[in-house]
């Protein structure tokens, strides 16, 4: 992990100096650059306002071993040798520095190199740094994996935000774009990717030495250096060359076809949308263990989450789809993040909504998902939605004052509100207006650096229109804004007809955007669409004259075919036509609309949950769209969730717990589809609780009662098994041995931690929440994440309570000491919320007490107070006694 502790650094010197110096011990001129680990954004500006016209010559050993050592040439143009200048190293042994060709004992702090400015000159400057460093465990970095199948070793890099001073000696911000040269001396049964492809391969030192040419300008993080004994495979098919990696022991996994399928499907729709070809010659997909994200936009080498991508029984639809999105949001960012990319990382917002919004299109044109924005609005939208309507909410575009804060806005509104926010700004300019704005922007910026205020410029050129207030109005407010349609009818047609649009009182804002308000007759065997207008809106109310005289309608929805970011309220009688007759809708993309629309009134108060559950079991057995039914199921298991957390013993809780696994068996015994049997059986395994149902799970292990069409895959064992483990089903310690012995795999590993983890056993979390918080353990990073998702799940509510003060307490502690990455985990996971009047105080008492956490644990906590405090307003809505 991180640590942000700084350690003196013995640096010993050879002949060039004849004695061992110190790391900072030389009186020369001080940086006035924070001794810290974190780049400002205003030290950041002033070094760009004096270097320009970087390249790197990089060599690297790479042995295998916990260490490497590399050697950086940085060549550069210097405006002025007035003040010192610093170079970007994270904790490496320095063994030699020389500056325009004279040896210098380096001022050192263990995070950047200061360069006295008696060393330095105008104009053009080299500095060669050679160094050791330790391989990262974190997954940033140079990040090293030995394989427990067969001990291979296997690197790979991810520098996003700002790591790869983590690797090698740089100048480590997104607007001093450089031109990478790489050489590689790797052991001789591994192969070495990067930007480029190699120029030439030899022998040399008992392995093999890798030449790479020099790469176009890039950012930093966009740069990349995989290598190790990876399985390849390729397809020359292409306009462009491709390739596909994997670790040795996991390659029986790996389908190629859907891989080179979605990237050749993904290349030429960008490359004719943007009017401007891929730059980067060939493209490499790595999948690469220990990944802290779903995959990274390297470019021309794009790695990718083995714990997302890697599966050991054949893929769902669902799994398809995943991966054709993800490859096409990655693709997107080639051209935008790449290509063109922000000055500094309060613009990383656009780097990923834009490759949201375009990697969503790109699968709904280019790939066999023309339902992709349904699983965008699902999957995404909704998401961003519950974010931006909580205590955790903020501007889409918000100031970074330092790279410790880069990733603090890495989420659902970064992601899903800014893509929806661009969707619905495509709608309102005109689809060809978009697209000639952003193909005026690539092309002006390529290989260069932009702000926002340059991409909006861009649209509004091609729109002739001012779009300073729109920016203003979705990207510098945070909050969203909710929609309501109010009418009145007359004889059976519509008399009156207007959109109220109010804002939450934290956020007063109401703006402008452009939506579709549909009507709908619900009287017949189906619910049927009998008028669609669009409708730009803004201020409080809009008349919408175009629906005057239309037959009154049962069912209104004023954001039809989901063009706006909006929250919609429906008036009672389309509620009551939603909740009675959703299966009836015959639109997928309707129904989930509809069916958010109900979750959003569980989570606002307006729908008691047991109705809502209900409905679900009324009709999530009807639902015969297998997009739809995940996420049905998904919100089914999360009101489950809420019971567990809030009574897990009650009547209610146990009958509704019966009812939804009968449901849920019930979806898989029917059918013949196998995706839809593998999404019941999903819910089913996690809904599971009663002696009956985890007894059933059981023989499925073991080969008893498996219904016709099911495969009970080995990620399914280890679903299994983790279930029993959590419910404490009698026999599941022999059980989680034998899974343990029958699956070796470095996945097995991760999900016999998980399950291990889990078990309901007071000891066991003390252990764990002692290795969560050793800064010394020697545990990979991954693995502990791994313990924080599954520490304490919804069913364990009484355990988690027993360490409830001790997890909040040190939380301060924790936050100083380890680092974002760390504390994405931890805060996401381990804050406690208990669903009861009592928590939500506690964590309402730590929110004020604890005000100098991070940004972005602040954030979380936050929102956990606000999340807590839902489930008790959900308990207390409840129709039903929960005693």
């Amino acid at each position: 992990m991180k640590s942000l502790i700084s350690q003196a650094v013995a640096l010993a010197f050879g002949t060039a100096f004849g004695t061992a110096l110190v790391a900072g011990a030389l009186p020369a001129q001080a940086a006035t650059r924070p001794d810290n680990a974190w780049l400002a954004q205003a030290d950041a500006e002033a070094r760009a306002a004096r270097v320009s016209n970087v390249e790197y010559v990089l060599d690297f050993t790479l042995t295998g071993k916990e260490t490497f050592a590399a050697t950086t040439t940085l060549r550069f143009d210097l405006k002025d040798a007035a003040e010192a200048l610093t170079v970007d190293l994270d904790k490496a042994t320095i063994k030699a520095l020389t500056v325009n060709g004279k040896a210098v004992a380096p001022q050192y702090n263990n995070w950047f190199i200061t360069l006295a400015a008696a060393d330095l000159k105008a104009g053009r400057n080299e500095v060669v740094v050679s160094y050791e460093r330790a391989h990262s465990t974190n997954g940033e970095g140079l990040h090293r994996m030995v394989d427990p199948v067969d001990g291979r070793v296997y690197t790979y890099s991810h520098f996003e935000p700002a790591a790869a001073h983590q690797m090698f000696a740089l100048f480590d911000q997104p607007d001093l774009k450089a031109t990478y040269q790489v050489n590689v001396t790797a052991p001789a049964d591994w192969v070495v990717v990067s930007t480029t492809r190699e120029s030439s391969v030899r022998d040399a030192d008992g392995g093999k030495r890798w030449t790479f040419p020099v790469t176009k300008k890039l950012s930093a993080y966009n740069f990349s250096l995989h290598a190790g004994p990876y399985k390849i495979w390729e397809d020359g098919s292409a306009k462009y060359p491709m390739r596909l990696f994997a670790r040795q022991s996991v390659a029986a996994q790996i389908d190629p076809a859907p891989w080179f399928t979605y990237t050749k499907q993904g290349l030429a729709f960008f490359d004719e949308y943007f009017g401007i070809p891929y730059q980067f010659d060939k493209y490499d997909q790595l999948l690469v263990p220990d990944f802290l994200y779903g995959a990274m936009e390297n470019a021309g080498a794009i790695t990718f989450a083995e714990a997302r991508f890697l599966h050991k029984d054949k893929m769902t639809t669902d799994q398809r789809h995943a991966l054709a999105s993800v490859i096409m949001h990655e693709m997107a960012h080639q051209w935008f993040g790449d290509l063109v990319t922000m000055q500094w990382w309060n613009g990383l917002w656009l780097n990923e909504s834009f490759a949201s919004f375009m990697g969503t299109l790109g699968t709904a044109e280019a790939t066999e998902f023309k339902n992709a924005w349904q699983y965008f609005y699902s999957n995404a939208k909704a998401g961003a939605y519950r974010q931006d309507d909580s205590p955790g909410t903020h501007p889409i575009e918000v100031p970074v004052p330092t790279t410790a804060n880069a990733f603090d806005n890495i989420d659902a509104i970064t992601y899903a509100k800014g893509a929806s926010t661009l969707k619905q700004l495509r709608h309102l300019l005109g689809e060809e207006t978009f697209r000639k704005g952003v193909h005026n922007y690539l092309v002006k910026y390529q290989f260069r650096n932009a702000r926002l205020v340059d991409f909006i410029g861009s649209l509004g050129e091609a729109a002739g229109r001012d779009l300073g207030p729109w920016t203003q109005q979705w990207l510098y407010q945070p909050g969203v804004n909710t929609i309501a349609a109010e009418y009145s009818c007359k004889a059976g047609k519509v008399e009156a007809f207007a959109l109220r649009q109010t804002a939450p009182q934290a956020y007063p804002v109401l703006r402008e955007q452009r939506v579709q308000v549909a009507l709908f007759d619900a009287k017949g065997k189906a619910v049927k669409l009998e008028r669609n207008v669009p409708v730009t809106y803004q201020g409080a109310l809009t008349d919408v004259p175009a629906l005057h005289g239309a037959p009154c309608p049962d069912l209104v929805y004023p954001n039809y075919q989901d063009w706006g970011f909006v929250k919609v309220k429906l008036d009672e009688r389309s509620f009551a036509t939603a909740r009675g007759n959703v299966s009836k809708v015959a639109d997928p993309l309707l129904r989930a609309m509809l069916w958010q629309s109900m979750w959003e009134g569980v989570r606002d108060g307006a729908l008691p949950l047991n109705e809502f559950l209900q409905t679900a079991l009324n009709n999530a057995p009807r639902e015969t769209d297998y997009a739809l039914l995940g996420n049905v199921l998904d919100k089914v298991r999360g009101g489950h969730a809420y019971l567990q957390r809030m009574a897990p013993r009650a009547a209610y809780t146990r009958k509704t717990t019966q009812a939804l696994e009968d449901m849920a068996w019930q979806g898989v015994r029917s059918g013949t589809d196998a995706n839809f049997k593998r999404r019941w059986l999903t819910a089913y395994i996690d809904l599971a609780g009663s002696p009956e149902a985890l007894a059933r799970l059981a023989g499925l292990l073991a080969g008893r009662g498996v219904p016709q069409g099911v495969t009970v895959s080995q990620d399914v064992r280890w679903t299994i098994v983790r279930k029993l483990v959590e419910r404490d089903a009698p026999g599941s310690t022999a059980l989680l041995a034998a899974e343990q012995q029958r699956d070796k795999s470095d996945t097995g590993a991760a999900a016999a931690l998980a399950a291990s983890v889990v078990r309901p056993d007071p000891q066991v979390k003390t252990e764990w929440l002692g290795q969560i918080g050793d800064p010394r353990t020697k545990l990979p990073f991954g693995r502990i994440r791994t313990a924080m998702e599954n520490l304490y799940p919804a069913s364990q509510a009484e355990l988690a309570e027993q360490t409830a003060e001790r997890r909040l307490a040190q939380l301060p502690e924790l936050d100083k000491s380890t680092g974002p990455v760390f504390m994405r985990a931890y805060a996401a996971s381990l804050i406690p919320a208990a669903c009861t009047p009592h928590s939500v105080q506690r964590l309402a008492d730590a929110a004020a007490k604890y005000t100098t956490l991070s940004a972005g644990a602040r954030r979380t906590l936050l929102a956990q107070h606000d999340e807590d405090r839902r489930c008790v307003a959900i308990r207390q809505a409840l129709t039903v006694p929960l005693e």
